[in-house]
């Protein structure tokens, strides 16, 4: 495992994954929107969610150099994640004024774009979904994944204990569910609806949420750890380092990436999984 090239493996994917979606973005009326429409999804960014898509359904799918079966989930969980981003950067969420280092949406623009663009791309990935050539009962399922990891049992749900609806979060159980679904949700669904599009099984969709889970665990850990200065005092969001230290919050990260791991090692290819699931610890590139 220790020869698979996951830089180039990264840099080969992002770069068909993008010129698949760009390819797919649809002219906006006004024209104008068309600018803002694609200034998120087209600003960088390490297309995490997809790359797993993509990952997961290569280790599985009977042909896995045509990934095209792939890009409509992978696409959909991208654009979800990317209107969250817009969402949160707003000054009502987080207040963000830059982001990959470039001005936010509502910056670049205007808080209304700014509102309106995510709302747009929200219902694109749906779009997506149901315009894809897999057959409709993949496509419903999928939509049905990625409906239920989005909303308010899923992803929304966990940005609405983040900003403080329940309470303040300052125990490991609550916070653990927070980050489960702000976080680890659309990592499940994206190696869920990529187990559908390569026609896994049932013990195959089984390993696949235990991956999902332990990758969205170990990506929040570490991302906690990298971000301990910032989340410091008594105004930071809550975090696994101020509830455990960063010595015991990196050993669980390393733990969680181990499990991940340890339920797909048996798939057919399972290289850029296991790569994957490492680089969320490492984030070395």
């Amino acid at each position: 495992m220790s020869l698979f090239d996951l830089p180039g493996w990264l840099e080969t994917h992002r770069s068909a994954f993008d010129l698949w979606l760009e390819d797919q973005m649809p002219d906006a009326w006004p024209a104008a929107f068309n600018a803002p429409l694609r200034y998120p999804v087209f600003g960088g960014g390490k297309r995490v969610r997809p790359m797993l898509s993509l990952a997961a359904y290569e280790a599985l799918a009977a042909n896995p150099s045509d990934l095209l079966p792939a890009m409509s989930g992978a696409a959909a969980v991208e654009l979800v994640h990317t209107y969250s981003l817009v969402h949160d950067d707003l000054p009502c969420m987080d207040d963000d004024d830059e982001r990959r280092g470039r001005p936010t949406v509502h910056i670049a623009y205007d808080e209304a774009t700014a509102v309106l663009t995510g709302d747009a791309l929200l219902t694109f990935a749906f779009s997506v979904l149901a315009e894809s050539t897999l057959p409709a009962t993949v496509r419903i399922a999928q939509v049905q994944i990625l409906a239920h990891e989005a909303g308010a049992l899923g992803m929304v749900g966990g940005q609405a204990a983040d900003v403080g609806l329940g309470g303040t979060v300052t125990e490991l159980t609550p916070l653990t569910r927070l980050h489960s679904l702000k976080t680890g949700a659309l990592m499940r669904a994206s190696v869920a609806m990529a187990g559908l599009a390569a026609g896994a099984d049932e013990s195959q969709r089984q390993a696949l949420d235990v991956y999902g889970r332990a990758v969205g665990l170990a990506f929040q850990l570490a991302d906690d750890v990298l971000d301990a200065d910032e989340d410091s005092g008594e105004g930071g969001a809550p975090s696994y380092v101020k509830l455990l230290g960063v010595e015991e919050t990196t050993r669980r990260a390393r733990d969680a990436a181990e499990e991940a791991m340890a339920a797909v090692v048996d798939f057919k290819r399972p290289e850029a999984l296991l790569a994957l699931a490492k680089f969320t610890v490492q984030r070395t590139y």
